[in-house]
């Protein structure tokens, strides 16, 4: 099922890098079902903080009425940001899968660790998955922005 999940976080990072985005997708899921899913769509919504974790939070907390997304997982091709991974904590959500990392702003063990700080009253359990089609995509992305400058 871990694999399926992240395939579906793959989809919305291609949606995200059809639109010029950081092809960033995420998904959410809870009892084995996806109960939302988003991507990157900071310059689409000109707003800092459309990251697809963060749309992916607000999609799941109206899913479930409730804004602690107890016993939910969440599946996301890059490693949160430290916005990102904030809100992954106080979402409650329990365990994050990472495709790939992200070693500039990285706040799941990269550059920072805010998920799994013991000076913080909760943490994640993360699982790092080392998909190579997350590290392509980004890097893909990135090279092709340079190269048009």
């Amino acid at each position: 099922m871990e694999r399926l999940f992240m395939n579906e976080a793959i989809k919305e990072a291609k949606l995200a890098y059809l639109q010029k985005e950081v092809p960033v997708g995420a998904v959410i899921v809870k009892n084995n079902k996806i109960i939302s899913r988003a991507h990157n769509m900071k310059e689409t919504l000109i707003d800092t903080t459309a990251h697809a974790e963060i749309i992916a939070i607000r999609k799941a907390s109206l899913v479930l009425n409730n804004w602690r997304l107890l016993d939910c997982s969440m599946y996301v091709t890059l490693e949160p940001c430290p916005m990102c991974a904030a809100a992954i904590l106080q979402s409650r959500i329990n365990k994050l899968y990472i495709g790939t990392f992200d070693p500039n702003l990285g706040a799941c063990g990269s550059v920072l660790n805010i998920v799994q700080n013991d000076n913080l009253n909760t943490r994640v359990d993360v699982k790092w998955m080392y998909d190579k089609e997350c590290s392509h995509i980004i890097t893909k992305f990135f090279k092709e922005r340079r190269n048009k400058n």
